[in-house]
C-alpha cells in the first residue's frame, strides 16, 4: 500500500470506519503517515493558514460550531497537539476546556452536565482536552460505574452527539495512540526537567499500571461510538509532529466539508467614502 500523502489520505488512514472495530493493538504508534519531519513543519504552516481562514468564516457566519475532542493516555501529547493545531487561529473564536476528575457540584448532576456547560457557541471552535469519554473509560477503571452502565452510556453518548450535530455542532474526535515505551520516556522526561516536573503526578504511575485496562476500554468505546456524524480518528502519536500534522489535517477536512460562508454585507454600501 502506498504511504498516505495528501491531508485527506492522512485523515482516511486514521479513520475508524463506523461499525468497525478500532483495533488499537493492531495500529502503529510510530507511523509517519508518509511524510518527513522537515516537510511536515512546512505543511503544517500551510494547513494552519487555511484553518485560520476557515475559522474566520465560521466566526463571521455565526451559525454553526465545531467541537474538537482530544483523548489519549497520560503523556500522549494532548497539550502539544492543541498548540500545534491552533497556533495562529483567532483566540476569540476558540475555547479550550481541560476536564479533570469531576468536582462535587459536577458529581451532583448527570455525567454529561459539565460537558454541556462547556460546548462551543455558534461561530466558535471548542477544544476538549479529555471529555465525556473519561466517563466510560476512567470511570470504569476506578470502579465508579459497572459494565452495564458503561455500555448504556455508549448509546447515550451517540444520541447526545447526534443531537449536537443536528443542532449545528460538528464533532472531530481524535485519539492519540502512543506506545507504552514512548509514554515511559515522556514521563521520565517530565521528572528530569525542572520546567516540566509540575506536570507529573504520582497518579500517572497508577494509571500506567492499568495500561491494558485503559487500552481495552478505549478500544471498546471508540468502536461503539464512531458514527457517520461523529467518527473517531486514531492518530499515531509517538512522533509529536506527526500527531500535530494529522490532527490539523482532520480538522481542516471537517471545516472544508462544513464550508462556512461569510454573511452578505449590509445593502447600499457601494459608493460610501469614509472621511
Amino acid at each position: 500500500m502506498t504511504a498516505p500523502r495528501t491531508y485527506r489520505e492522512r485523515r482516511n488512514a486514521c479513520l475508524v470506519e463506523p461499525g468497525s472495530k478500532a483495533d488499537l493493538a493492531d495500529r502503529s504508534t510510530d507511523d509517519r503517515l508518509g511524510i518527513d519531519k522537515a516537510r511536515a513543519q512546512l505543511e503544517l504552516a500551510d494547513l494552519t493558514e487555511r484553518l485560520r481562514l476557515l475559522q474566520q468564516r465560521l466566526y463571521a457566519e455565526h451559525q454553526r460550531a465545531v467541537l474538537f475532542v482530544l483523548q489519549g493516555l497520560d503523556a500522549s501529547g494532548k497539550d502539544g497537539t492543541i498548540r500545534r493545531v491552533f497556533t495562529g487561529l483567532n483566540p476569540q473564536g476558540c475555547d479550550v476546556t481541560s476536564f479533570k476528575a469531576p468536582a462535587p457540584n459536577e458529581l451532583a448532576h448527570d455525567y454529561l452536565w459539565r460537558i454541556h456547560q462547556n460546548l462551543p457557541a455558534r461561530g466558535h471552535i471548542g477544544i476538549f482536552n479529555r471529555s465525556h469519554y473519561e466517563d466510560v473509560v476512567a470511570a470504569r477503571v476506578i470502579g465508579a460505574i459497572d459494565d452495564h452502565r458503561r455500555k448504556r452510556r455508549y448509546d447515550e453518548i451517540v444520541a447526545f452527539e447526534h443531537m449536537l450535530r443536528e443542532e449545528g455542532t460538528w464533532i472531530v474526535k481524535i485519539f492519540l495512540l502512543v506506545s507504552k515505551d514512548e509514554q515511559r520516556r515522556r514521563l521520565q522526561a517530565r521528572l528530569d526537567n525542572p520546567e516540566k516536573r509540575w506536570k507529573f503526578e504520582r497518579a500517572d504511575l497508577e494509571t500506567r499500571k492499568r495500561w491494558d485496562d485503559y487500552m481495552c476500554l478505549y478500544d471498546a468505546a471508540i468502536s461503539a461510538t464512531s458514527t457517520n456524524l461523529a467518527p473517531w480518528f486514531v492518530v499515531p502519536a509517538d512522533h509529536k509532529w506527526v500527531a500535530g500534522l494529522a490532527a490539523a489535517s482532520i480538522l481542516l477536512d471537517t471545516l472544508e466539508d462544513l464550508d462556512p460562508k461569510i454573511p452578505p454585507p449590509a445593502a447600499d454600501l457601494d459608493g460610501i467614502v469614509i472621511e
